[in-house]
């Protein structure tokens, strides 16, 4: 008996139909037409073929055509949805991959592995190149790169060249051969237009020479080529403009340049300097205050603070300044020289010695250090140790005439006019654009009766520079030369010249009362001296304690001033016994020293042996029977590094 009763009303069978074997998992089927290979591949409807003995034998041996028509339409209509769900799934497969650029080799090899069709692959290629292809424009836009010059990136020297550029044109110009210095700056400007280095060393070495329109132009150019961004630039053309006398414009510049960095110090100190010698004390001390404020503690500002103290007979105040100038940098042989300054006007020589000694450890090469502690000593009849310092100083700066102008002075006030001379002519040989030489070498011609030498050496000085600070002292010079001689008009109007330069001059104007005096006009006297009070700045009348040390005339004029029996500062000088000075470490004090340098400990002959390899014993001056001046032929192999005074 088969498995299955036939019954009259019930002719269809079910296409699936349940094993016998309950514990099998297999099923057996027949269908009437071709599979395709979509339909196995579907999960849901993948089925075995294979045959098994258990298998009822009336399912494999079923007619193809014993299905109905019903049948066959569900059969089309479940082919159909099996299609519909292939392509559905297929679409669900795609992988997007990021937009990125690939290789050609990648292209090539990599399978399609993910089901992706070609034209998906294609769109992905395209959108690689134009991402690739816009990459590579971005690169080539101006905004991104932009080119400075004409200079091309390849043919630029490196930055280490422009480092060695600047410091050969700073030797240059040392030894005054401007035009080869520059020649190299030109090229510097040229090859690294962005640097504001080589605008400021070629702008200084154009004022040196007096070529001040060009200065201006290189440092306008300057500003253009860094965008207006470096302060050094506009620090620089500010004080060219105060030089030439353009007030308002050179406050412009200096406030361009805190603009440009509001903690440029220079700015803050060069502008307050500016405002000092316009007499505006409130605006200078706000303009210190900024800097202090921006920069933090900084000796200058506290040397410059401290000098406002002296000025105003503060002086407890200003040794305060000068020991934080001193506490905030300790090698600020500035600071130590203008607090020296303040203990000699005080007359306390044992502190100013030893700020002195003080300001030569700071620095032993300063050439103002050694200067003005000779002329110090000198003038406290010290004469010999005075020339020993200042033989020292003009030992390690064998290119400056200010020592030799001083021990020239020296040499004619305590040995021959002779020796003096040769002095003179060496420093103006080593520059010949520094006025306070020419203006000592006219007044000892004029003391020693070579007057039309005389006149000559002080016109030589006003051809150089007819409206400095030295112009005037010049012209005061002159004025009294020829109201010795009794060229009465001719002095008085050189007196109203130096005052129409330097109307704050006191020793001028009392120049000129005296000599209107003893022409029997009292009257006239009397109201010179009244207009030298009535047009005086009360808190700033002497340029010199204003600008601080390094910022004023040379200090061999104090020198020329005690060979003159002049003080314009005498009235100023007030007794102070009861001195009591403390380092700016702790560590020690000034009130101990003895009336000597050696008393305080500090060798002097020690400490350029060991500072500077120089020989005590062979720093004389020898003069040979041509009238020529040099050091001893040995003194040069002490200090290879060294250089010693050259022959003339």
């Amino acid at each position: 008996m088969s498995l299955f009763a036939s019954s009259p009303s019930n002719s269809k069978f079910t296409i699936f139909s349940p094993p016998q074997n309950p514990n099998s998992s297999k099923f057996y089927f027949t269908i009437p037409f071709k599979i395709s290979h979509e339909t196995i591949s579907h999960p849901s409807l993948a089925c075995s073929h294979e045959s098994s003995s258990s298998s009822p034998p009336l399912l494999q041996e079923k007619p193809q055509n014993s299905a109905t028509e019903s049948e066959m339409e569900e059969k089309d209509k479940l082919a159909e949805e099996i299609m519909i769900t292939k392509k559905s799934l297929e679409e669900l497969l795609v992988v997007r991959r990021p937009v990125m650029e690939f290789s050609e080799e990648d292209d090539e090899t990599e399978p399609d592995g993910d089901g992706g069709s070609t034209n998906e692959k294609k769109q992905l290629d395209s959108s690689s190149m134009i991402d690739a292809e816009l990459s590579k424009l971005a690169k080539k836009m101006p905004i991104f790169e932009p080119e400075r010059m004409d200079s091309k990136s390849e043919d630029k020297p490196l930055m280490v060249n422009l480092d060695l550029a600047l410091y050969k044109a700073k030797i240059l110009t040392r030894n005054y051969r401007y035009e080869e210095a520059e020649i190299i700056l030109q090229k510097c400007m040229y090859y690294w237009p962005e640097d504001g280095r080589p605008y400021v060393a070629l702008g200084k070495t154009l004022s040196k020479q007096s070529k001040m329109n060009e200065a201006r132009a290189v440092y306008e150019k300057g500003c253009q080529a860094t965008q207006g961004e470096n302060p050094y630039i506009w620090q620089c053309w500010a004080v060219l403009e105060n030089k030439l006398g353009n007030i308002r414009r050179a406050r412009e510049l200096f406030d361009a340049a805190t603009v440009a960095d509001k903690r440029h110090i220079a700015a803050w100190h060069g502008w307050a300097v500016l405002e000092l010698k316009q007499g505006h004390v409130k605006k200078a001390r706000n303009l210190l205050g900024k800097g202090l404020k921006h920069c933090g503690g900084n000796e200058y500002i506290y040397q410059t603070l401290a000098l406002l103290e002296v000025k105003a007979k503060r002086y407890e105040q200003a040794r305060y300044l000068f020991r934080q100038a001193t506490k905030c940098n300790p090698k600020s042989c500035a600071s130590w020289l203008a607090w020296a300054q303040l203990e000699a006007q005080k007359e306390n020589t044992q502190a100013a010695r030893r700020l002195f000694e003080k300001a030569v450890q700071a620095s032993p090469k300063n050439r103002f250090a050694w200067h003005v502690w000779g002329v110090f000593e000198a003038n406290l009849g010290n004469v010999d140790l005075g020339k020993k310092l200042l033989k020292i100083g003009q030992a390690v700066n064998p290119r400056d005439p200010v020592l030799l102008q001083s021990l020239a002075l020296l040499e004619y006030k305590y040995s021959t006019a002779n020796v003096a001379r040769v002095l003179f002519r060496r420093a103006s040989e080593l520059d010949p654009r520094h006025q306070p030489v020419w203006i000592a070498w006219g007044w000892m011609e004029w003391k020693e009766g070579n007057l039309a030498t005389a006149r000559e050496l002080y016109q030589k000085a006003l051809s150089i520079d007819s409206t400095s600070e030295s112009a005037a002292r010049c012209l005061q010079a002159w004025g009294v030369l020829e109201q010795r001689v009794g060229n009465l008009s001719a002095a008085r109007r050189l007196f109203r010249s130096s005052l129409n330069i330097n109307s704050q001059s006191y020793v001028t104007w009392m120049t000129w009362a005296a000599f209107e005096e003893d022409q029997g006009n009292s009257v006239r006297a009397e109201e010179i001296r009244n207009l030298y009070f009535q047009q005086r700045t009360e808190v700033v009348d002497d340029a010199s304690w204003i600008m601080g040390f390094l910022d004023i005339i040379d200090p061999a004029i104090d020198s020329i001033k005690k060979l003159l029996n002049i003080d314009q500062n005498q009235y100023y000088k007030v007794k102070d016994s009861s001195l009591k000075i403390s380092e700016s470490n702790g560590e020690g004090e000034l009130d101990s020293l003895s009336s000597d340098s050696s008393g305080s400990g500090f060798n002097l002959d020690k400490f350029i042996i060991t500072k500077l390899s120089l020989d005590p014993s062979k720093l004389d001056v020898q003069f040979g029977p041509s009238g020529k001046v040099g050091a001893k032929s040995d003194s040069r192999s002490q200090n290879r590094n060294v250089s010693t005074p050259p022959r003339l």
